[in-house]
Parts: C-alpha cells; structure tokens; sequence
C-alpha cells in the first residue's frame, strides 16, 4: 500500500505491514537507487576477490558483468523520479493543463 506525504508532494511512501509493525520506506526512488549502488558494490568486491583464484575467476567475471549492467540501472532510476515527479506537478510541462488551447 502507498500512502502521500501529508503535503502531497514528494514520493509517496511504501508501506508494507508485517503482523503487528509496518515497515515504511520513504522516498522509493532515492531508496531504490542506494540500495542499487549498494548490490554494485557487493557485485565488484565479489568479482573483485574471486579473480584471485584461476577457478573463480569466471565467476568473478560474470559478477563484474552483473555489476556493470546494474550501473545502467542507476540513470532509469532516476529519470523515471524526474518524470514521474514532473507528471504530478500541477500546472507544470506535464500537466494537463499545458494542452489547454
């Protein structure tokens, strides 16, 4: 479920309850793209430490694979933020509005 910030703007807030507590994630976006450079990270550490070994190092090749398509992850992260939040500002360039003749 999703709930707005109580002024409207923003990215709205993604709830998930789990029994008797909730989880709220603010700013889905911006939570989404950390968590993105977060697994990067993991996916070139990895790769980095399995090329140490000639059994791994395919395997480590494979996670730097991984981890280099997930950098192409972080702009459409933050492109679809930048479109869907110019799609709900009243009155801007994506508003109904500016169709108005």
């Amino acid at each position: 479920m999703t709930q707005r910030h109580p002024d409207g703007s923003g990215d709205d807030d993604l709830v998930l309850h789990l029994g008797r507590e909730e989880l709220v994630v603010r700013q889905r976006f911006e939570t989404l793209s950390i968590a993105n450079d977060v697994a990067i990270g993991v996916w070139f550490l990895v790769g980095s430490v399995l090329f140490f070994s000639e059994s791994t190092a395919t395997a480590g090749t494979w996670l730097f694979v991984i981890g280099s398509a997930q950098m192409l992850v972080r702009p459409v992260i933050r492109l679809t933020r930048r479109v869907r939040l110019q799609r709900y500002r009243p009155g801007g360039a994506g508003s109904e509005h500016a169709f108005d003749f």
